[in-house]
């Protein structure tokens, strides 16, 4: 099963405030450019497979909505998944085991996320008072409940906050990369040159027209957007150095400046069977070998990448040289570095993941080779999808073999996927 093209809109960062466009909105940007330049119609799809974390409540089942507009016609079943971090990735794997079995032969699948859409919620206390009031039928009643009224209770309940906070280990994401820096002792120049490392790669691949899915926008009132907002090339380890801890304060690793940026953004994978590749004619980037999906306590959840593809890449015969380019997601610098660590330990190796030797270092210059989250951002339900793409630009590129776009999941899982230069 072939990924035949992709595309994506330019990630925008979050400025406090809803952004310009919703979820659909930018899955639709991203569709469209991808979708004119087919050999073959917008309604030819078998299915249309959309990740998305936080719907939009004007836009419930994005896949299907986003079908339409893209005009795939009322037939073609347009449906949404969502698996935290891996929703992008998950919507690719689901294509690829329909087609595996036959019950498809052209696929479009994809991720999007408007973060800066996250709601703000109502307290629990809030919403009783609300309750209150609108179940008082006389006048006394009313009165008495608006005798309860206090400015607190307008006092929003931050939607994102709480959705990045584990329900089960009572950990924020911050956190969680806190604990793997503490283990795998990372140290906060390790993160902090990561990170800066991270933004001097995207910017090498803005200027070098590497980042071949990338599409342009046009805002509601005419702004063309047509580049990452965060990205920041002028960053250096000794002013990323003066930003303090963010989750553990006074001594913690991970910062504003190390971890993933909250952003706007969508991308789309066509995947194709050999039968539909020959029908249309079509020019395969990349053939997916096989996919994984691991899990974990949720308190180390970053170490997701590690347990995932490690099975994924020996059940197939492979050992680390064999992959000439890897796709990490960097949700922090200091989890990402944690990985690295976890590979080369004989003792993890041995007791975690079953193996008589380490599995080896990953060579950084196969690692995220044009930058990743930390510079261009994370759009929850679209990051898995835009790895894959765009480890399968980097192959054709570096004209190696095989790849592995892999990423850590909240709420303790990790997924993977093995791609083949075609």
């Amino acid at each position: 099963m072939f990924i035949v093209d992709g595309s994506r809109t330019p990630f925008l960062k979050a400025q406090g405030r809803p952004g310009p466009f919703t979820p659909v909105d930018l899955a639709v940007q991203a569709g469209r450019p991808l979708l004119s330049r087919q050999p073959f119609a917008a309604d030819a799809f078998d299915e249309v497979i959309l990740g998305c974390v936080n719907p939009h409540p004007d836009e419930v089942n994005p896949g299907r909505v986003a079908a339409l507009r893209l005009g795939c016609g009322p037939e073609t079943p347009g449906w949404t998944v969502q698996r935290n971090c891996a929703s992008g990735m998950q919507s690719i794997d689901t294509a690829f085991h329909n087609i595996s079995s036959g019950r498809a032969e052209l696929v479009l699948a994809g991720g999007t996320e408007a973060l800066s859409h996250a709601p703000l919620l109502y307290t629990d206390e809030a919403v009783n008072w609300f309750a209150d009031l609108f179940a008082a039928k006389t006048t006394k009643a009313k009165l008495e409940v608006f005798l309860r009224l206090r400015p607190s209770l307008f006092k929003p309940s931050i939607g994102l906050l709480r959705g990045l906070t584990d329900p089960v280990v009572r950990l924020n994401m911050g956190q969680t990369a806190e604990l793997l820096a503490h283990i795998f002792r990372i140290s906060r120049e390790q993160s902090d040159t990561y990170a800066v490392e991270s933004h001097h790669r995207l910017s090498r691949a803005h200027d070098s027209g590497w980042l071949d899915e990338r599409e342009p926008m046009i805002g509601p009132d005419g702004t063309v957007y047509d580049h990452d907002t965060g990205l920041r090339p002028e960053n250096s380890v000794q002013a990323v150095g003066k930003l303090k801890p963010a989750f553990e304060r006074p001594d913690g690793k991970v910062t504003a400046g190390n971890s993933s940026q909250i952003s706007d953004g969508a991308s789309w994978v066509i995947l194709a069977s050999p039968a539909a590749v020959e029908q249309h004619a079509l020019e395969p980037l990349a053939r997916i070998v096989d996919s994984e999906w691991a899990a974990l306590d949720p308190a180390v959840m970053g170490l997701g990448p590690v347990l995932a593809s490690t099975p994924l890449v020996s059940r197939n015969g492979l050992v680390l040289d064999d992959i000439g380019a890897w796709e990490i997601n960097e949700a922090f610098a200091a989890q990402v570095l944690a990985c690295i660590e976890a590979w080369s330990q004989p003792e993890f190796c041995r007791d975690i993941l079953d193996l008589q030797l380490p599995f080896g270092r990953i060579d950084s210059e196969r690692l995220n080779v044009d930058g990743g989250a930390i510079s261009l951002g994370h759009p929850v339900g679209t990051s898995g999808n835009r790895i894959v793409i765009h480890l399968a630009h980097v192959m054709k590129r570096l004209k190696t073999r095989f790849g592995v776009a892999t990423e850590c999941i909240g709420g303790g899982q990790g997924g993977a996927m093995l791609l083949e230069r075609v």
